[in-house]
């Protein structure tokens, strides 16, 4: 995670109130077909086996008096992408927030129940949130790039840890991962703030992985985006599985379909409903609820 200005205008759930608890579907179109073709998942056998990263044991949040969450218990396996979905308000980005205490940067939050990263609690009185955050890092619903050149962004991170060492090498691995360097290899001074809407998210991309986190967690990442970044960003966080466990939450539910292996239906009142297998969630799920939901019926 790189350790940039705090900022909490970046996702939903911010305030502590029910209309403000998340920000509302960025399209007016119906979510989701009656059917949703999740063919293109690779479920090889590792994904049966895959150790868990994060553990949440009946995780509450409340904004004030507001619940946010209602206990809430999941594990979310290593390397692999876990899709969060849900209506608004229904407080996924709350818990996305809660895996990196940013939730801490809100006044009116508080959190009970028990997180863990790596078998540690992150709520215990001993963990440092920054550090934390360097293991976690975090990208948002709106590209954020510093005022800065497209250099300096993603070396940012890196030289608040006095990594300075190879630093060309880091930038230059960091932006090749993201899927950037072709296209700005040679305009490292440019402003940042110069580039296209899916250009900036792909570069906070590369800032956040400068670092080398475990765990990249990312706010509807793509909502803000036209088809063709969209695309991008996608086939960006499959590849990004592969040395990082990413969890996504989205509105989009083709795009869970297409990119995620475990799916996470959170429904009105925080309540996590059902988590499993994604193409078992869209094709089979035990849940009514969830198949309502998912074909459309409400949501």
């Amino acid at each position: 995670m790189t350790d940039e200005p705090t900022r909490t205008d970046g996702g939903t759930d911010q305030q502590p109130t029910a209309e403000t608890a998340a920000s509302p579907d960025p399209s007016s179109e119906p979510l989701v077909d009656s059917s949703i073709d999740v063919e293109g998942r690779d479920d090889t056998p590792s994904m049966a086996t895959a150790r868990s990263v994060i553990e949440a044991k009946h995780l509450d949040v409340y904004y004030d008096d507001v619940q946010a969450l209602d206990d809430v218990s999941m594990e979310i396996p290593a390397k692999q992408v876990t899709a969060m979905i849900g209506p608004s308000g229904c407080g996924k980005s709350t818990f996305l927030r809660c895996i990196n205490r940013m939730n801490d940067l809100i006044d009116a939050a508080r959190v009970e129940g028990e997180l863990f990263f790596e078998g540690k609690n992150v709520y215990d009185p001993d963990v440092d949130p920054v550090a934390l955050r360097r293991q976690i890092g975090m990208v948002f619903q709106h590209p954020n790039p510093f005022p800065k050149s497209i250099y300096d962004n993603v070396a940012y991170g890196l030289r608040i840890q006095d990594d300075d060492d190879n630093l060309d090498e880091k930038v230059e691995t960091a932006l090749k991962r993201a899927a950037l360097w072709d296209e700005v290899s040679d305009q490292l001074d440019k402003s940042a703030l110069d580039l296209s809407g899916g250009q900036q998210q792909r570069l906070c991309i590369a800032r956040a992985i400068a670092v080398d986190p475990d765990v990249i967690l990312m706010d509807e990442p793509a909502s803000a985006l036209d088809p063709i970044a969209t695309s991008k960003i996608e086939d960006l966080i499959e590849e990004l599985a592969e040395d990082y466990t990413v969890v996504i939450v989205t509105h989009n539910m083709q795009q869970a379909a297409r990119i995620s292996d475990k799916t996470a239906v959170f429904l009105t009142g925080g309540e996590l409903v059902e988590f499993g297998d994604t193409e078992t969630i869209f094709e089979n799920p035990e849940s009514q609820r969830v198949e309502d939901y998912i074909t459309g019926k409400f949501g």
